[in-house]
């Protein structure tokens, strides 16, 4: 079994900034890539960044010079940094690893999503 838990999610201002936390835990025997989606009421998720087990990272457009995705693979924990939080960004934020258990089996796995709020 694999979970991913979520925290770091709130209500901001407008220009604020909030750090997403994602944990993976269970029979892991190797993340590959670890990511942050969004979901706004009424749209389809979509990406925010993801980052692969090395350094190499890829941001939506929306994302690019204010949000920060980072990794630890000692804790197997992804973070979102984002800064300088629009009226546009609100959504619930989930995190997702394709991940390979002790098994041999891989799959992708997602969290049970964190909301952010923008609002003054």
């Amino acid at each position: 079994q694999v979970q991913l838990v979520e925290s770091g999610g709130g209500l901001v201002q407008p220009g604020g900034s909030l750090r997403l936390s994602c944990a993976a835990s269970g029979s892991i025997s190797y993340i590959y890539n670890m990511g942050w989606y969004r979901q706004a009421p009424g749209k389809q998720r979509e990406l925010v960044a993801s980052i692969s087990n090395g350094v190499s990272t890829d941001y939506a457009d929306f994302g690019a010079g204010r949000f920060t995705i980072s990794r630890d693979n000692a804790k197997n924990t992804v973070y979102l940094q984002m800064n300088s939080l629009k009226p546009e960004d609100p959504a619930v934020y989930y995190c997702n690893a394709d991940i390979s258990t002790v098994g041999r089996f891989r799959s992708v796995y997602w969290g049970q999503g964190t909301q952010v709020t923008v609002s003054s």
